[in-house]
């Protein structure tokens, strides 16, 4: 059993999964705000290779991601950083990126590099799952690596059931078909949670997109075992003196 998958063994509801960009809001911020995530009870984190041209991203993360390549970081960078990292990191850890910088350092590479340091699952949202199938999920599961897609409101029901099938760890379900850091009105969502619900799927549910606060990650939680916060994490970091305190004080406003 992966690490992802023994946590929601563990703990079936309120999972708090947290993106931040690697190398954000300075080179070496990584791991110090893992550690302080983690310190401060988040469950999953979620860590975001920057890439120039960040598809699913709004903004904020986009803005985060920029600045990271400004200082440096890159996937050579980033393995490097998280050699050490299972000395101190104890929740499950994915990568979230896209396929041309992946590509670019060597599938196969990257997923041996990755599953060495002690990373535990992948998202790539612009990886079809035909090739996904047929490529790419072979070697990812050669090298122990869950691999998660997403589904939106859109999604028929059909590709819904297929892509859990074909995915491990958990179903990632964004709120709407808009890029991150846009809010939600989480009413307005619950029927397609609800759906989702229904489904009987295999893997468990976490939502994202539009999750910022404590609120939006309760009504999350209702309809799904946890949720995934980004934008308002990383907007919280921007003007940070401390990022420890910072991330504390975040997570706290969330889960209190």
């Amino acid at each position: 059993m992966s690490r992802i998958q023994s946590l929601f063994d563990r703990k079936k509801q309120h999972v708090l999964n947290v993106y931040v960009t690697a190398g954000y809001p300075e080179l070496g911020s990584t791991l110090i705000v893992m550690k302080a995530l983690q310190e401060a009870g988040v469950d999953l984190i979620e860590l975001g290779m920057p890439y120039s041209d960040p598809l699913a991203d709004g903004p904020v993360i986009q803005a985060s991601g920029a600045r990271a390549i400004h200082n440096g970081m890159t996937i050579p960078v980033l393995f490097r950083q998280l050699k050490e990292m299972r000395s101190d990191i104890r929740v499950p850890v994915v990568l979230m990126g896209y396929m041309n910088p992946v590509m670019q350092y060597g599938f196969e590479r990257f997923c041996q590099d990755a599953a060495e340091v002690g990373v535990d699952g992948l998202i790539l949202p612009d990886l079809p799952e035909y090739e996904f199938e047929q490529v790419y999920g072979p070697v990812m599961k050669k090298y122990g690596l869950d691999f998660i897609f997403l589904v939106t409101p859109e999604t028929s029901e059909e590709r819904v059931r297929h892509l859990d099938r074909l995915s491990t760890g958990f179903l990632y379900a964004v709120s709407s078909s808009s890029t991150t850091g846009k809010d939600q009105d989480m009413h307005a969502i619950a029927g397609y949670l609800r759906r989702l619900q229904g489904y009987g799927l295999k893997n468990p549910i976490l939502v994202g997109f539009g999750i910022k606060d404590r609120e939006s990650f309760q009504r999350a939680c209702a309809y799904a075992s946890g949720a995934i916060i980004g934008t308002a994490f990383i907007r919280s970091l921007e003007q940070a003196q401390d990022l420890t305190a910072a991330t504390h004080t975040f997570i706290k406003q969330v889960l209190s």
